[in-house]
């Protein structure tokens, strides 16, 4: 298992970060492997995002160092979407069929939980985010069709999308987890435009879904201080509370975000108009 620790940055600092420092601190470069569990500790609301591929044989996830317990989820919750073939997650002796776009959600105390593909030549491509829990929420499996389907945007403007809301509060419950992907229609670039903050909860974004020669362009930063970096497909980022979160493809693409914080709200957020903007 493969761990990288991120700190919390001030925004004062950021601001003066080049490229290499800025996506050091806030860009995952690289989240699948094949037979590997890859994580990323994120001091932002104590958020862990990674992936996890099994080909060739099950894998099993553990405690790294940083969560400080003797299994994973002794004081966390979990959500998992599948992004490739069939896969299965085994939670404390009960094995979940994850087929692609499925999404797990396993709450605080799972002590044995594990990850396998139907095929090695198909593996099943798990993305995670754990986020600390106060209580137990039951085990979930949630399907496309049985989540909150929301549609936003418009041609006009090219951000036609689709949005699917996995744990929320309509869903699924959690302590603070929320999670879901976005999928932009054909022609449709823009995402989070106007853009916003939520100053009460962290964010990730996972990009995927991308042609190898397309990019994001992923916005952050202070309103007046935005910055950007060059995305890839498979790759994430972390979003501080104070920062935009904003992207633009050079194609149409799909992300998988995920929020923890004060609160589960997806509305909660601060809104900005695009000429405040800097």
């Amino acid at each position: 298992m493969r761990v990288d620790v991120r700190h919390a940055a001030h925004p004062q600092d950021v601001k003066r970060y080049e490229t290499e420092m800025l996506r050091e601190h806030f860009l995952v470069e690289t989240v699948f492997i094949a037979d590997e569990i890859c994580l990323t500790y994120s001091h932002y609301d104590r958020m862990i995002i990674g992936g996890i591929v099994p080909t060739s044989r099950a894998l099993v996830i553990e405690a790294p160092a940083a969560v400080g317990q003797a299994t994973f989820l002794a004081e966390r919750e979990m959500g998992a979407i599948n992004l490739g073939g069939t896969g299965s997650i085994t939670v404390d002796g009960e094995t979940y069929d994850i087929a692609r776009f499925d999404c797990l959600y396993i709450g605080k105390g799972a002590a044995d939980v594990s990850f396998s593909s139907a095929s090695g030549s198909d593996p099943a491509r798990f993305y995670i985010v754990s986020t600390p829990a106060h209580e137990t929420h039951p085990n979930v499996l949630l399907k496309p069709d049985q989540v909150r389907r929301v549609s936003a945007g418009e041609k006009a403007t090219a951000n036609e999308r689709t949005i699917f809301q996995y744990v929320h509060p309509d869903v699924c419950q959690s302590c603070q987890l929320t999670m879901g992907l976005t999928r932009l229609a054909e022609g449709s670039v823009w995402n989070t435009m106007p853009s916003h903050t939520h100053d009460r909860r962290s964010e990730a974004y996972l990009y995927f879904d991308m042609d190898p020669a397309h990019r994001v362009f992923h916005f952050m930063g202070e309103p007046q201080q935005t910055r950007h970096m060059l995305v890839a497909s498979d790759q994430a980022i972390i979003s501080p509370p104070w920062s935009i979160h904003s992207g633009v493809g050079t194609s149409n693409y799909s992300f998988i975000w995920a929020m923890g914080g004060d609160n589960k709200s997806f509305t909660d957020m601060d809104h900005l108009a695009i000429s405040e903007l800097r």
